[in-house]
């Protein structure tokens, strides 16, 4: 194709949030598909023998790393690409730009996939990406920081509603943390020395999640409810301090992860307050939600986007009365370092934000192809699969924790608890290919929607 077309192609309207859903339906298939290898490995240890870049500890970073920001954060982003120019009633301020942003970030990943693979790792939970990778995460977010202020100046509705708050907030205050959580002025090791480091990782460790994907999701929920409920926002004053209070108190809470470290005291004590804090911006969002949909919440069971939408925001419930619950002493020393914790990582970006990324993408797939969803059935299929799995690794993964947390407490060993956990693993592993199934029946589906689905006039 001549250059020009390519770059004609790339301004046209909305060609930013089709890159973005697009590509984060394939990294949905290959995240999941790398933690079926790292899901293997926790049944038969030797599977992969020799097999270097498939081993455990390079597999599973991988599969982490590509859910989160292929997966994940592409989906929400594509969305808010979407969402943002409709409730600004103007046009995205540069869809070139979005564009862009996509190839910056997808390059990221597949440059941190490749060197990870090839055991080329910062070591970091959530921060492994090597510099080149994390050099073009901080581009591609510059890119959309300066594509949504821009919009939003250009803006002709006079009154900015909460979605843009949520998303504006989200590019910027990903701008700042991830230099800092990746200590990118360490090229060469991405980290500092000691326990200053673990401070500096769990800051960003957190807030990956409460201050990226987090306020990208609530966000996307803000414009969804109202729209398939029919009915306006309960409630804009809720709306207003729960953005506020979710950048207030989310920021402090990383060190919770760090209780049995030692760091300052009164870090500790500040990340346990506002650990329940947070419970606050929670509530004020699944109130302000759930309130909009009252007596209307049959339209949420008959639409699929808006089903796999509803069952996230329960997800985030579950996952924000787990959080604080597991951020006390007390509570950790059975919980801490087990599987437990990856029960709750999994409710949290599959459960919470993974399924409200699904459930923005099919709403508004339809509004930038011109085209009907190839088949709802295929969405509702997808539904299943991916509900099931998750909560097979819920209990799984919980009831395997407890067992693990409370035999380590009692004096037993590591090694003595590993052979109790196979069985736990065996069904994990069952879980995962129901997810598994899950994403590649619904990047099918959005490859034939763009190719075979009907056309609408919108």
């Amino acid at each position: 194709m001549p250059r020009e077309s390519l770059i004609k192609r790339a301004g046209n309207e909305h060609s930013g949030a089709k890159c973005f859903l697009i590509s984060g339906s394939i990294w949905f298939a290959l995240g999941t598909l790398a933690g079926l290898g790292s899901a293997i490995h926790l049944v038969a240890p030797d599977f992969f023998a020799n097999i270097s870049w498939l081993e455990f500890g390079r597999i599973r970073q991988v599969h982490v790393n590509t859910v989160l920001f292929g997966f994940v954060v592409s989906m929400l982003i594509g969305c808010a690409l979407y969402i943002l120019p409709r409730v600004l009633a103007t046009k995205l301020y540069s869809e070139r730009m979005a564009v862009l942003a996509s190839i910056a970030l997808n390059l990221a990943i597949t440059i941190g996939d490749i060197g990870l693979m090839m055991g080329l790792t910062q070591g970091r939970e959530y921060a492994e990406y090597i510099f080149p990778s994390d050099v073009l995460v901080v581009l591609a977010f510059a890119l959309l920081g300066i594509c949504f202020i821009m919009t939003i100046v250009r803006r002709t509705e006079p009154l900015l509603y909460v979605s843009s708050w949520y998303f504006v907030g989200a590019i910027l205050w990903t701008i700042v943390m991830y230099p800092l959580g990746n200590v990118m002025w360490h090229p060469a090791t991405g980290a500092e020395s000691g326990v200053i480091d673990a401070i500096f990782l769990w800051f960003y460790g957190h807030n990956i999640f409460g201050l990226l994907v987090t306020p990208l999701a609530v966000g996307i929920a803000y414009y969804m409810f109202p729209r398939i409920a029919g009915a306006p926002l309960y409630s804009q004053i809720l709306s207003i301090i729960g953005f506020w209070s979710l950048l207030l108190f989310y920021t402090h809470i990383g060190a919770h992860h760090l209780i049995q470290a030692p760091i300052p005291t009164w870090l500790k004590t500040v990340s346990i307050i506002d650990s329940y804090a947070m419970m606050l911006p929670v509530a004020t969002v699944l109130i302000n939600q759930w309130y909009t949909a009252r007596g209307r919440f049959n339209k949420f069971l008959v639409n699929p986007a808006a089903k796999l939408m509803f069952i996230g925001t329960i997800w985030y419930a579950i996952v924000c009365v787990q959080g604080p619950l597991q951020s006390l002493a007390s509570v950790q020393r059975v919980t801490h370092f087990n599987n437990w914790v990856i029960g709750h990582a999994h409710i949290a970006v599959l459960g919470f934000t993974g399924f409200i990324a699904l459930g923005g993408m099919y709403y508004v797939l339809p509004y930038i192809s011109g085209r009907k969803i190839y088949s709802e059935k295929l969405i509702n299929v997808q539904y299943w699969l991916l509900l099931l799995g998750l909560v097979d690794f819920f209990i799984v993964l919980t009831a395997a924790g407890l067992i693990q947390g409370q035999d380590w407490l009692h004096g037993a060993t590591v090694y003595r608890t590993v052979p109790m956990m196979k069985p736990y693993m065996t069904l994990r592993l069952m879980g995962g290919l129901l997810i598994i199934s899950g994403a590649f029946i619904g990047l099918y589906n959005v490859i034939m929607t763009f190719h075979r689905g009907e056309q609408i006039q919108l």
